[in-house]
């Protein structure tokens, strides 16, 4: 598939957009002609109090969090205004495979994870002219901007939960960041970021895949043979048909803007790099999901972060889909995502 294929409104359906104009990003460059990418669910009623904002992962897009929206779903449509924003380098909004020079491919500026939020700041007041949310939550980078939201803008954020991401990004996993990146950075056909056609870099995208099969999944996963319940019929099978399936069609250099910004994740910087004073000044209540024996977040890291939230609610999922359990690849996963879902926005 064609990286205009992919990133397109047939695969991932319909997106808004709101123009940033020149965006100055934190790395201190400006974004010329910005974009930011978004989905809705849901209608935003005459109080404008209804509105739940939903970041998604790395690699992901504005509807990689539709999953968990829906009828009778604690994301019900028909009572929240459900606002999926993309983040800056997911291939809709502006990242390096839809950026015209001087900022186009291997020249994409560095970004950062305020970024992201300051943009969709503007997505949520100016835009919609809302001036409180009802509540923020969010999956892996997702939940690093969730963190951001509730620290830099705590008076719109009474609420709000974090899935499997921790408020600095763990030491082991930046190495692996850094493992993934080299894998595909050293492709020959990665020419500095500068190739014609993402298609050519089958095999920087297929050591992408390995290495996320790697981490992504618990060694349960693999001990077990759990893959047989989702179909398959080895362990090959699933890397192949889900691992690299799912990486296959994507843009090395968006894959690797957004892995820069998860690496440097850090809500410490709010605070002179003081990560524990920078979460005793987030006001929502608070909700910290780890899953068990996921190897880029730990529970001990969310357990760590949770004790300096003031209201801070530890919610532990036991799975042993590691940091994938998000992808709800088991029922019982997404039975008890929803209920944490569901605690956050009723408290």
């Amino acid at each position: 598939m064609a990286i205009s294929d992919y990133y397109s409104d047939e695969v991932h359906g319909k997106h808004e957009y709101l123009d940033l104009g020149g965006f100055p990003l934190q790395s201190g460059y400006t974004l010329p002609n910005a974009r930011l990418a978004y989905k809705t669910h849901g209608t935003l009623n005459e109080s404008k109090d209804n509105a739940v904002l939903f970041p998604h992962m790395y690699s992901g897009t504005s509807a990689s969090m539709e999953m968990f929206v829906g009828e009778g779903r604690p994301l019900d449509p028909a009572k929240y205004f459900i606002i999926l924003p993309g983040q800056f380098g997911n291939g809709f909004s502006s990242s390096p495979s839809n950026t015209p020079a001087p900022f186009d491919r291997g020249q994409f500026p560095q970004l950062a994870i305020a970024d992201d939020v300051i943009a969709q700041h503007r997505l949520v007041t100016e835009h919609f002219g809302i001036e409180r949310l009802h509540a923020v939550l969010g999956w892996s980078m997702g939940a690093q901007q969730t963190y951001e939201w509730a620290v830099r803008f705590p008076d719109l954020v009474p609420r709000a939960a974090v899935f499997a991401g921790t408020a600095r990004t763990p030491v082991h996993n930046q190495i692996f960041i850094d493992v993934h990146t080299e894998l595909m950075v050293s492709d020959p056909a990665f020419k500095d970021g500068f190739y014609a056609d993402s298609d050519d870099l089958r095999l920087a995208l297929k050591r992408h895949a390995v290495a996320f099969s790697l981490i992504g999944l618990s060694a349960a996963f693999y001990r077990d043979e759990l893959w047989r319940d989702l179909g398959f019929v080895s362990a090959n099978d699933f890397r192949q048909g889900f691992l690299r399936g799912y990486f296959a069609p994507m843009d090395p250099n968006n894959l690797l803007a957004q892995a820069s910004k998860w690496k440097a994740g850090d809500i410490g910087l709010h605070a002179g790099g003081d990560v524990a004073a920078a979460l005793q000044r987030i006001t929502a209540k608070f909700f910290v999901t780890s899953f068990s024996e996921d190897l880029f977040f730990p529970p001990e890291d969310h357990e760590a972060d949770c004790a300096h939230i003031p209201d801070g609610r530890l919610r532990p999922v036991d799975t042993p889909m590691g940091h994938f359990g998000m992808f709800c690849l088991r029922e019982e996963d997404q039975q008890a995502i929803d209920a944490v879902i569901a605690e956050m926005l009723d408290c």
